[in-house]
């Protein structure tokens, strides 16, 4: 079977040194297959399971001469197995069938770790998003105030989405957990389909049903392209985060450790570098991803244009990913969130952001949409020209109260319970439960 390990360190898994020890157990179980079908001696088997050796170095001199990565490593396991049971090593199969079954052990044991990295992100989430369920702030669209929210249901927002991460890694895994060993073009001309089915089975993939001499490489893009998504989900917390750092904003702030500098020209900055380098790291998950949908296309039963792309984009891919998921969890646990200047953001509107709940109060009385929103538009106007007069008395409420139109609507004390964060927070205990938070 396939080493399990606890924690998997991503590099060791993308490391020349594992895909050579898979390389090496896929030989070893297509002999023992081939024994157990009659064809290899026991005698020779016994002979290549306990001689059978590489050396990276040995291969890597070896590749010098041959050109070719794979029988520079059965060459080396040979000389190690020697004459006569060596001659079954290798037998009926073609370098992809070895290169990408291991590749998608790789894979898998690549998304196992990524799986890992989202729940504890989710858990750094969950912990803020609890604690901050009801710290109220003003909510934006286009970057503009539009009704309250809370902190908390921001990041229960945060939370959900990364859950949908979590179940297209589970799904992904899956689909990449094919190997084959069905020959040259697919034929399964010199192997039995059971040779296939028994190494497969204790690999822990499932055979391809059918093949070339290669995996599809659809499957390989579905997985680069779970990446690549799970990045730009990353991108989009670390965008939101930078946004409320700014200094006009500041509700919350990337921790900033002592002895930290943030600018070599000013002294004063506190940047939020790290949100700013995950969108970055963003942006190369998805080049890579776009350069595994052009891995799809290959001619005929196989070329090897797409072996070199992979070589670099897999490891690459995973490894970022890792360390972008480790980080924002890192950035999520140590956020600096500043109550009070949510408190004082949400106050810069006035109270303007009971628009639609006085909107839809007057609908209920009665008046037609067009109506209310007129009458609610042209009081919002009319605070913000009191605004920007510097008037101390600009109010929304207050100018509601004193529109003779709007107000024989309302009962003593309605338009105030009306325009409440009580009003706009009710539901925040259903949602959180609804999440499992």
């Amino acid at each position: 079977m396939i080493q399990r390990y606890s924690r998997p360190v991503m590099r060791e898994i993308w490391s020349e040194q594992r895909k050579l020890e898979i390389w090496l157990q896929i030989e070893l179980l297509a002999s023992e297959a081939l024994c157990a079908e009659g064809l290899v001696p026991r005698k020779d088997f016994n002979q290549i399971k306990t001689r059978s050796a590489f050396s990276i170095e040995r291969c890597k001199e070896l590749e010098r001469t041959l050109n070719h990565d794979v029988i520079a490593f059965t060459t080396n396991v040979a000389e190690n197995i020697g004459a006569p049971a060596s001659r079954w090593l290798h037998y009926g199969l073609t370098s992809s069938d070895v290169g990408d079954t291991a590749f998608a052990v790789q894979m898998v044991e690549s998304a196992g770790v990524l799986i890992e990295d989202v729940k504890e992100l989710r858990k750094a989430v969950a912990v803020q998003a609890r604690k901050h369920k009801f710290t109220p702030m003003i909510g934006r669209s286009h970057g503009i105030h539009a009704e309250p929210t809370t902190f908390g249901l921001k990041l229960a927002l945060m939370h959900d989405e990364f859950g949908r991460a979590l179940q297209r890694l589970e799904a992904v895994r899956e689909v990449v957990s094919v190997g084959k060993l069905s020959g040259a073009v697919g034929t399964s001309a010199h192997l039995s389909p059971r040779i296939e089915a028994f190494v497969c089975r204790k690999l822990g993939l499932r055979p391809a049903p059918i093949a070339t001499q290669v995996v599809q490489r659809d499957l390989h893009a579905e997985f680069m392209g779970a990446l690549a998504l799970i990045g730009a989900s990353i991108e989009r917390w670390a965008t939101e985060f930078r946004h409320l750092q700014r200094t006009e904003v500041l509700e919350a702030e990337e921790f900033f450790a002592k002895g930290q500098k943030g600018s070599s020209a000013m002294p004063h900055k506190r940047n939020p570098i790290t949100s700013e380098r995950l969108s970055g790291l963003a942006r190369v998950l998805r080049g890579n991803a776009v350069a595994a949908l052009e891995n799809v296309a290959l001619w005929h039963e196989r070329d090897i244009s797409h072996s070199s792309v992979e070589r670099i984009i897999f490891p690459d891919s995973c490894t970022l990913l890792d360390y972008m998921l480790a980080t924002l969890t890192k950035l999520v646990e140590g956020l600096i969130v500043y109550p009070e200047n949510m408190k004082r953001n949400l106050g810069l509107s006035l109270g303007m952001w009971n628009s639609q709940t006085v909107l839809l109060a007057l609908i209920k009385k009665g008046l037609t949409r067009e109506r209310a929103y007129e009458l609610v538009q042209g009081n919002a106007m009319r605070t913000w020209q009191a605004k920007h007069a510097g008037r101390e008395d600009a109010d929304f409420l207050a100018q509601l109260k004193a529109d003779p139109e709007v107000a024989e609507h309302f009962k003593k004390g309605e338009l105030e319970a009306l325009c409440s964060l009580e009003f706009h927070f009710k539901e925040v205990k259903n949602r959180f439960k609804k999440l499992g938070l």
